[in-house]
């Protein structure tokens, strides 16, 4: 039986991945939201849970309403 071959990345890849800069990436890490792992002197992240943390912070429908304006009828009145 063969091993799972784990992908690893490293923060810079892992930040490119998400579309942060590094200091955000960081932050996910030290608050617990992303698990990170320290070899050394060298922080690496499993590929699988960068790719985890992207699924769970999918917006879900209705959760921005608080950002968006009200639509307003044709007339100009709110409906």
């Amino acid at each position: 039986m063969m091993a799972e071959q784990v992908e690893w990345l490293s923060t810079k890849d892992a930040s490119a991945r998400l579309g942060v800069t590094l200091r955000s990436l960081y932050r996910f890490i030290d608050c617990g939201e992303l698990a990170a792992y320290k070899f050394g002197r060298v922080i690496r992240l499993k590929a699988e849970d960068v790719d985890r943390f992207i699924e769970s912070c999918r917006i879900a429908p209705g959760d921005l309403e608080h950002l968006v304006p009200p639509r307003r009828s044709s007339d100009g009145r709110e409906p």
